[in-house]
């Protein structure tokens, strides 16, 4: 479980205390139905205050959750990597930053761009609850995603549920123009094949940048899936408060926020990845289990780990969706 951190949780839930539960549920709903639409914004999507804090309880939680997933896995496949500034762009209302703290303590400067005002007050009053100097200290811009602007130089750069909001003809442009400022760039999309295929296109810019892949993938070679024909997401649990369980209409007490990603590294940049990593969920049964999993020499669907394999089995039968795991001939021998 991806818990919000207490000082966060605290300031969301008295913010949005501030609204009838009922006129938030209606925003929700009505930002949903925008998300679900999967079409390019063409017009701001947070009009109003309601709007604005409609938005942070729908979805700072669950970017949030998955923003701390993707940079856990940075933080373990590039152990020497220790940022101390970032820069979130198209941030919101600061989910990113707050993520960031949480793997790298040490991290001393955040700053902030998004161009919706009320975005950027909201983020500012929840940030300045937090407990990590970085958060509660974080600069806040208010600003476009225009790559005519050099951003200045940052170890990370993070930029989530953002890319597939804009025209595809400027994604590309995009990519460059972050990858331009930063050490490590971390890209998050929904998980789902058209996020997926904005990813996997961003990867293959940074790739011809010199880049190298951090994670989710063991190599650094061509993508091995098609979009089309499949996609590569992974999967953030994260518990729901009261508050947020009743404006998203949910029974139940978690929500499985599904994403895709990728981050990566000028090349040089020491990496300790995975072998492999498992693509879908483990599939038990008696006496075995079968992973799908993405390896260096390329996909590898349905290994099969048996009793006969001792702990290399028990690890199995404990993995999850997401993880590393050995290679494809360790994990079947």
């Amino acid at each position: 479980m991806a818990h919000l951190p207490d000082d966060l949780r605290t300031a969301l839930d008295d913010e949005l205390g501030r609204f009838p539960e009922s006129r938030l549920a209606q925003a929700v709903d009505k930002l949903s139905s925008r998300y679900r639409s999967g079409d390019s914004a063409t017009a701001p999507i947070l009009a109003s205050e309601l709007d604005v804090a409609a938005y942070a309880g729908y979805r700072m939680p669950a970017t949030y959750a998955a923003v701390s997933s993707v940079l856990g896995e940075v933080a373990a496949a590039a152990p020497s990597f220790a940022p101390r500034t970032q820069l979130d762009v198209g941030g919101g209302t600061g989910a990113a930053v707050w993520a960031a703290a949480g793997v790298w303590p040490a991290l001393e400067k955040c700053t902030v761009v998004e161009q919706v005002a009320g975005a950027v007050t909201l983020g500012r009053k929840l940030a300045a609850t937090a407990e990590e100097p970085a958060v509660r200290g974080a600069t806040w811009q208010r600003g476009l995603i225009d790559p005519s602007v050099p951003l200045p130089a940052t170890d990370l750069v993070t930029l989530s549920y953002v890319l597939g909001e804009l025209p595809e003809a400027k994604r590309a442009g995009v990519v460059r123009w972050l990858a331009a400022s930063a050490g490590v760039v971390a890209l998050i999309e929904p998980g789902t094949p058209a996020g997926f295929a904005s990813i996997r296109a961003a990867r293959d810019v940074l790739r011809e940048l010199g880049h190298a892949v951090v994670a989710p993938c063991p190599h650094d070679g061509e993508c091995p899936i098609v979009p089309g024909d499949d996609w590569c997401h992974f999967s953030a649990r994260l518990p729901r408060s009261g508050v947020h369980r009743r404006i998203k209409s949910g029974t139940l007490g978690f929500e499985d926020e599904k994403f895709s990603y990728v981050a990566t590294a000028p090349l040089g940049t020491a990496l300790d990845r995975p072998a492999a990593r498992i693509l879908r969920h483990p599939r038990k049964h008696k006496g075995f289990v079968q992973l799908d999993l993405c390896t260096v020499e390329g996909l590898a669907p349905g290994v099969t780990v048996s009793k006969r394999h001792g702990p290399r089995y028990r690890a199995a039968r404990d993995a999850s969706w997401g993880d590393p795991w050995t290679t494809t001939e360790q994990a079947g021998s």
